[in-house]
């Protein structure tokens, strides 16, 4: 083989290598540290937008299974685990179907005591402050609409604010039952209050071995129901101001 014919198979290698190594760590960095999901429905809105692109610290609550890829049955509750905080924005496993990620706001803690009365939430039997903040109107084609009605609440023990939409006053989440956290688990909302399948309803109480992470920042935001691939309408229809935002 001529000297040539070596330095570039030696070449091909060192890229083979390199781009081996940049999967690699590709691969660590998105199950340990950080995982980007997409933001599909409207149920955290205002606080997350359909086209939202987020991305989510797995470090945060430690690691269970469902951290890994194809979620592995090596090992059963959590690892390095801390707990979540009221208010946290939560990306999980929906419990009837660990297959499916879902993302809601953590509003009841383990032995809380969590209900929906006249529109208004109640933790562990005090009503959670909340004041009119103006108005919220979505490009989404889908939902919520224009001049929703927009309240900010301030949780109790953490003292987190926050902005919840409210459709109307009279929905099937409005008034419910009084919900009492087990042990190990987690009461979950959506800020779309009148628009979230969440804890009140199918999703029932989190286990703590479902949670992935806690939604950090928006690197990306695409508004009117624009696709990832629909590259020629990026510039008319990103959200500049939301990128880089961070999730509170």
């Amino acid at each position: 083989m001529s000297e040539k014919a070596v330095k570039q198979q030696n070449a091909l290698w060192e890229n083979i290598k390199v781009i081996v190594q940049a999967l690699v760590l590709a691969m660590i960095i998105r199950t340990f540290l950080f995982q980007p999901f997409t933001i599909p429905s409207g149920s955290m809105m205002p606080t997350l937008l359909v086209g939202d692109y987020i991305f989510v610290n797995k470090f945060a609550y430690g690691y269970s299974k469902y951290s890994m890829p194809f979620s592995p049955d090596l090992f059963s509750g959590r690892i390095l685990g801390s707990e979540p905080k009221r208010g946290d924005v939560v990306v999980f496993r929906f419990p009837p179907n660990p297959d499916v990620d879902y993302i809601k706001r953590v509003i009841g803690l383990p032995g809380d005591r969590i209900q929906v009365k006249n529109d208004i939430l109640y933790i562990n039997g005090q009503a959670v402050p909340r004041e009119p903040h103006g108005t919220f109107s979505s490009d989404y084609s889908q939902e919520p609409g224009d001049n929703i009605a927009v309240y900010s609440e301030r949780l109790p023990d953490a003292g987190k604010v926050f902005d919840t939409l409210d459709l109307s006053p009279n929905s099937r989440g409005d008034n419910t039952q009084e919900y009492v956290v087990p042990p190990g688990h987690y009461f979950m909302m959506g800020d779309n209050r009148d628009n979230s399948d969440d804890s009140r309803f199918d999703v029932g109480y989190v286990p703590a071995e479902n949670l992935i992470g806690r939604a950090s920042i928006i690197f990306f935001s695409l508004g009117h129901d624009t696709s990832f691939r629909e590259i020629w309408k990026w510039p008319t229809n990103m959200r500049w101001d939301r990128i880089f935002k961070v999730v509170e």
